[in-house]
């Protein structure tokens, strides 16, 4: 496993990450998601992704519960906050309520003193963002969390908050997750660029596009009856779009590319995200060891130029 810096700061994180998004506490049962959690730390893995949101706060309980057997200090625990966690007008948001309701809550779920990174699911315009950055830098100040981010946060919102923090002393963002793949790269056009300023960086989540980029999708063909996206508990946010004929036979243009390096296609796919240096870290989701072990082969393969050229012909064919 190959480690990088959490954005410009001193944490220093595994290049690939597990989440728990659609997995753990809903499709996938505890054993199996405590054997992933046990692969992922045996291979090197110490940076560990879930929110309050997943699966009702379940997700939360298995990530905790399964971490418990390694010593707190040797891994890094990230949730978010945002979503409705019920049917109240204050369940939801980036308010202060919520926010510190929320990370106490998640610190229940999860057992722990702590959190290492409590991150902003989404930007809310209902609430304005200093309310937002000071409740995360009280949180900070009492020793809750350690670090806080944001997710899926524009230029121009990554901007506003790191203005804000720096016009009141306050601890600053650190990260961005954003979604970040081959077939959506939304973000190179602004975020990047603006994060690298300022110092933050992205873990991004989705880089395999749930599934699609490993190439188990075949042009023409049905889907497989046992993948996300036959899996009506699983493939609601895999969009139509993302399993078109066109864009399937790209995803198997770029077969013999993987082949030449000598990696899997999701290797190919993690090791393409990681090619950018503001790249802190690619979340993974799994539901089997094995998909673990596959994917953690990425950390540190390095692509030439003349790879990285011919997977740009076959993105823009």
């Amino acid at each position: 496993m190959q480690y990088r810096n959490l954005g410009k700061w001193g944490v220093k994180v595994s290049e690939v990450a597990l989440g728990s998004w659609l997995t753990y506490g809903g499709a996938t049962e505890a054993s199996t998601a405590n054997a992933c959690i046990a692969a992922a730390y045996d291979l090197g893995i110490n940076f560990f992704d879930t929110a309050n949101v997943y699966a009702g706060g379940r997700a939360e309980e298995i990530v905790g519960r399964a971490l418990d057997a390694y010593p707190r200090e040797s891994y890094f625990l990230a949730t978010k906050a945002f979503f409705p966690m019920g049917d109240g007008p204050n369940d939801r948001g980036l308010s202060r309520k919520h926010l510190v309701e929320q990370c106490n809550l998640s610190l229940k779920r999860l057992g722990k003193d702590y959190i290492d990174l409590y991150q902003c699911h989404r930007y809310d315009p209902s609430v304005p963002v200093e309310e937002t950055l000071l409740a995360l830098d009280d949180l900070t100040r009492q020793g809750k969390i350690l670090y806080y981010g944001v997710s899926e946060w524009n230029a121009a919102q990554l901007s506003e908050g790191v203005e804000f923090t720096k016009a009141r002393g306050l601890h600053p963002i650190v990260s961005n997750q954003p979604l970040y793949n081959m077939l959506h790269r939304n973000i190179e056009a602004e975020v990047i660029p603006v994060s690298e300023k300022f110092g933050i960086g992205q873990v991004v989540f989705s880089p395999l596009m749930q599934g699609v980029l490993t190439g188990k999708y075949k042009p023409g063909q049905p889907l497989p009856a046992d993948s996300r996206a036959a899996d009506p508990t699983q493939n609601m946010f895999l969009g139509r779009g993302q399993l078109d004929d066109a864009v399937l036979t790209r995803v198997q243009n770029l077969l013999p590319i993987a082949e030449e390096v000598g990696v899997s296609l999701p290797q190919l796919a993690l090791a393409w995200c990681l090619r950018l240096p503001n790249i802190s870290s690619v979340i993974i989701g799994a539901s089997r060891p094995e998909q673990v072990k596959d994917n953690v082969a990425a950390a540190g393969v390095a692509l030439s130029p003349e790879i990285l050229n011919k997977i740009e012909r076959v993105l823009a064919s």
